[in-house]
């Protein structure tokens, strides 16, 4: 890859502690890619070290095929060409929008200055707030001014870390939107660190599932979603019903019908992980059908949450259309999406 960005074979320690084992991953110009995981799992080492905030123990990073860091080889972060934007947004107080941007732009001559402050506020939205102060804007209003002071140098990498928790549910959509269109009109190699999958699903090209310092699994939101590797990655994102059973010619036998997968041999123990909306619900019809008691309907907007009791025991979640949960019968009959229903043996 001769642009963007490349972590190759990395490995960090602090003190006895392993944080990241051996991690690879490239991003190329104009893709945004999350790393995605719980807390400290890694994640935010990995962009320090991309930064060069954190100096490099094994492995090597390059940045538009110019190798910025490897062991003993270490290139200061404001000559690797990057920009950062972490969720506390390190704004001055003391200094005005205009300054604040600016402040990263010193080489520049004053004209030089002005012409890229301006055309960076103009890519977030905040033309008008020049001379303001950070004190005078919003939470959201203060992270579009810590976007465009990292865009005013026109950097060759962007580094989000988790960007939007701050910020109240109205605010986070408006501004990953707002995110998502400047840098991907820029062109920019992007990553952002993120904990929330939904959040990743809605930015990335790319997802890097990580989880006690390794890559779990790299993929698009989609391959990631529908066709997860282990139980660690199906599990992320998002609820799952699971069951356990053992694998007889070719079949697991679930409380909610026979699942069929020819992967393991008999005998196997596996674990079926089946999400929430891969439980499809109707009428019951006849004495073939699982059936399951309604024990609660809860709204989520277009889709609705329906808590069922299993006749032969346990219970399960269904996210199911709005149209499809007011199901007015004691008993419902459920069947299984295969697209939606995984298998993992158990460990």
């Amino acid at each position: 890859m001769p642009d963007g960005l490349r972590m190759s074979n990395v490995s960090h320690d602090f003190g006895s502690t392993q944080v990241l084992k051996d991690i690879s991953f490239d991003v190329a110009p104009g893709e945004l890619v999350c790393l995605l995981g719980p807390s400290g799992c890694g994640k935010t080492t990995a962009l320090r070290i991309a930064a060069g905030l954190e100096k490099l123990q094994q492995g090597s990073v390059s940045i538009n095929d110019q190798l910025v860091a490897r062991p003993g080889e270490y290139l200061e972060p404001e000559k690797r060409g990057v920009g950062m934007v972490f969720q506390d947004y390190a704004l001055f107080p003391h200094l005005s929008v205009a300054k604040n941007i600016g402040f990263g732009l010193r080489s520049q001559n004053d004209a030089e200055r002005k012409e890229a402050v301006e055309r960076a506020l103009r890519q977030v939205g905040m033309a008008d707030y020049y001379n303001a102060y950070p004190h005078e804007l919003s939470g959201g209003q203060q992270q579009r001014i810590a976007l465009a002071r990292a865009l005013a140098p026109t950097p060759r990498v962007m580094l989000l870390d988790e960007p939007f928790s701050g910020l109240d549910v109205a605010r986070r959509a408006e501004l990953r939107d707002t995110t998502l269109h400047v840098l991907k009109n820029a062109g920019i190699a992007t990553i952002m660190v993120t904990h929330d999958p939904e959040e990743a699903m809605y930015m990335a090209d790319r997802i890097i599932v990580m989880n006690e310092g390794q890559v779990m699994q790299d993929g698009t939101p989609e391959n990631l979603y529908f066709s997860p590797q282990n139980r660690f990655v199906a599990s992320f994102f998002g609820e799952v019903n699971r069951f356990s059973g053992t694998v007889q010619s070719g079949v697991i036998a679930t409380p909610l019908g026979k699942v069929s997968h020819d992967a393991f041999a008999d005998g196997t123990r596996v674990e079926v992980l089946v999400r929430p909306e891969g439980l499809h619900v109707g009428e019951a019809m006849n004495g073939h059908d699982v059936l399951a008691r309604v024990d609660a309907v809860r709204s989520l907007g277009e889709i609705s949450l329906m808590h069922l009791s299993l006749h032969a025991g346990g219970h399960v979640h269904a996210r199911v259309p709005r149209r499809l949960s007011s199901v007015n019968q004691g008993s419902v009959a459920i069947t299984l999406d295969p697209d939606m229903t995984f298998v993992f043996p158990m460990n």
